[in-house]
């Protein structure tokens, strides 16, 4: 579970305009360890990117898919791939 991974995630529903973004920077950071982004997309989606350990982006995942996350989430799909490592800290795009 300490294997360092990367994972896209698409989340759905009414996660625009409501702090998304800042609340899962904030969680990403709670975790720790993690790096990457949080970006509104054109269609309303968001897209999230973290690079960390596999139990910390699972972390960040199950978070994003409880539904206690601000706005209303109807979904979320996600990839798994190797990291980049291209960051240096979670941001808000």
């Amino acid at each position: 579970m300490n294997e360092e991974v990367r994972m896209v995630a698409w989340v759905r529903g009414r996660v625009q305009g409501v702090g998304f973004r800042w609340f899962t920077r904030a969680r990403a950071l709670e975790i720790g360890g993690l790096v990457g982004f949080a970006l509104n997309l054109d269609d309303g989606r968001v897209q999230v990117v973290a690079e960390g350990t596999r139990s910390g982006c699972q972390q960040l995942l199950d978070w994003l898919q409880r539904g206690d996350t601000p706005g209303r989430v109807d979904g979320v799909t996600e990839i798994w791939d190797t990291p980049r490592g291209i960051y240096e800290t979670f941001a808000i795009r």
